[in-house]
């Protein structure tokens, strides 16, 4: 398993555009960045790859890293960083699988299968397959798993990903706050990598109009507002799920220049092999 980091920012991505704060310009003295968030995953056993989530930088993403284009992919769920580059398919491949949740969001009256299948209809090399969560299904060589998270007001799912053949683990928490389900948990557990939320620093929730929740025996917040984990939430979960490496990916500009590069804090690029 290949795991390459196409897109590891948040809505607004690092360089945010028009934005000089020191943070953006220091991204842009190292010549690193964090594009809207999406992940390559290669099967060298059979020469296919999966690509979790659509990036609305798709087309740039696939250039600058040079991978090949998906044989199957994943939506964990609607918000444009996440879905909107899907489009970029057209004309660029004959047959594309896409795997999204089957269960019907209360929010939207759709699932998140019915969503990509009615807005990109006019696609016709896409084939959505209503996927079950909480049940592996075989993609690409892999048996893949949707984990339902928590990232409100909208369904949002993780993604588990497992070779069957070596026994290697790709967990992906997805867009989520810190109170992810017991059962998610549990399916998550004990990856090679872990890619978890981490938006920000904790101390940055006394700027967010709602403060954080779910606070450690500390009082330190470990999620951002509603939607997010905090960088702190996100090492505590993957303390929890024993994680053999974490990388924070959806992360925002907003953390300090002096703390915004560092690890575990991931940059677009990265490539893991496992």
């Amino acid at each position: 398993m290949r795991v390459t980091l196409l897109g590891t920012g948040d809505t607004t991505g690092t360089p945010t555009v028009g934005c000089d704060c020191d943070t953006c310009e220091a991204a842009r003295e190292r010549d690193v960045e964090r594009t809207r968030f999406s992940i390559h995953v290669a099967n060298e056993r059979t020469d296919e790859s999966l690509l979790i989530d659509f990036s609305p930088d798709f087309r740039y993403q696939f250039l600058r890293e040079g991978v090949s284009l998906p044989d199957a992919a994943i939506v964990t769920h609607v918000h444009f960083d996440h879905l909107d580059g899907l489009g970029n398919l057209f004309r660029l491949t004959d047959s594309v699988s896409v795997y999204a949740a089957d269960e019907t969001d209360p929010e939207t009256g759709q699932s998140v299968a019915e969503t990509v299948a009615s807005d990109y209809h006019y696609l016709d090399a896409i084939d959505v397959q209503p996927t079950p969560p909480l049940e592996p299904v075989r993609i690409c060589g892999f048996d893949v798993t949707l984990v339902p998270v928590d990232h409100p007001p909208l369904v949002c799912y993780g993604v588990v990903v497992e070779d069957p053949e070596t026994g290697s683990k790709l967990s992906i928490t997805g867009d989520t706050n810190f109170s992810v389900p017991d059962r998610s948990r549990e399916l998550l557990a004990d990856p090679d990598l872990l890619l978890a939320d981490g938006i920000v620093p904790a101390h940055l929730c006394e700027y967010h109009p709602i403060g954080g929740r779910h606070e450690d025996a500390d009082g330190t917040p470990r999620t951002f507002g509603t939607k997010h984990m905090t960088r702190e939430g996100a090492l505590s979960l993957a303390s929890e799920l024993n994680a053999e490496r974490t990388r924070l990916v959806h992360v925002a500009h907003y953390y300090p220049a002096d703390e915004a590069f560092e690890d575990p804090l991931a940059v677009d690029g990265e490539e893991y092999v496992m």
